[in-house]
């Protein structure tokens, strides 16, 4: 069976981000991919220069499009923007969803320019977090939903992932990327204990919309797997395409991942 898989986010006009990078990780990984979309941001490899958050009842009627006519196997929430529409997402997920839910808590940009207003933090946190089947944060993000200096050691991940797992999602997926080792260390947690998840870092420039693609891809692989082994594979996805993000030539700033690199003709070299 082919799974039908919503996306709840904002976009990316260059295609490496946000809801266009997660219709490409549904379809690559062979989902069907569906969008209901927050805000509409102006942004590019080089960094966000502004963003318009849609009215909240809009994203909402979005979303009940969606559930009242499509079968829903997993749900993939990405940029709220605001308290508004993260309360308004909460509400339609106690509502429709009878599936697993990945939430990024999206924040910053790659290019450190902020995604979430200050007022949303809180929604995200006490709203959307307990529907989560999985939640994704980076180190940063999990300080902000925390509100504690980020960790700079694979112990303090530890201690964190403890508080971030008692926010009430029932697993959470702690990002190492940030913390400054040889290898990059992702903690998962959730009711069967934790699990360190090592990767060898990829040494690219062209990683922009990694976090997205990799909650996308978790929650396309979600159906019909454990979550263990769903949080795995989606791992393994994302650093084939970092891997093979230089075949790509879009942008000036920090490129895309190479979302179709297992489907695409590979480059010939002169």
């Amino acid at each position: 069976m082919i799974h039908n898989v919503l996306t709840i986010a904002g976009t990316d006009p260059t295609g490496g981000a946000g809801i266009q990078a997660d219709l490409k990780t549904f379809s690559a990984l062979g989902a069907y991919g569906m969008s209901a979309i927050t805000a509409v941001v102006a942004q590019n490899t080089r960094g966000v220069r502004s963003f318009v958050a849609l009215e909240p009842d809009f994203v909402g009627e979005q979303i009940d499009a969606v559930f009242d006519d499509v079968r829903v196997d997993a749900v993939k929430v990405g940029m709220i923007a605001n308290a508004a529409i993260a309360r308004v997402v909460a509400d339609r997920l106690r509502r429709h969803a009878r599936c697993p839910v990945v939430v990024d808590p999206v924040m910053v940009a790659k290019s450190g320019d902020h995604l979430l207003l200050p007022d949303a933090v809180a929604a995200l946190r006490d709203e959307l977090l307990p529907l989560a089947t999985l939640i994704t944060p980076n180190l940063p993000e999990a300080a902000v939903l925390l509100d504690c200096p980020p960790p700079q050691t694979l112990d303090d991940m530890r201690a964190m992932l403890v508080a971030l797992c008692a926010l009430g999602p029932r697993w959470v997926l702690l990002k190492g990327g940030h913390l400054r080792a040889p290898h990059s260390t992702d903690l998962l947690g959730g009711p069967e204990g934790a699990l360190e998840l090592p990767a060898q870092r990829i040494a690219t420039t062209r990683d922009h919309g990694t976090g997205c693609t990799l909650a996308a891809a978790a929650a396309a692989l979600l159906p019909g797997n454990d979550l263990v082994r769903a949080v795995c594979r989606a791992k393994e996805y994302l650093n084939a395409a970092l891997a093979a993000a230089a075949e790509l030539d879009v942008g000036s700033g920090r490129g895309p991942v190479h979302h179709f690199h297992a489907l695409w003709p590979r480059p010939h070299a002169d």
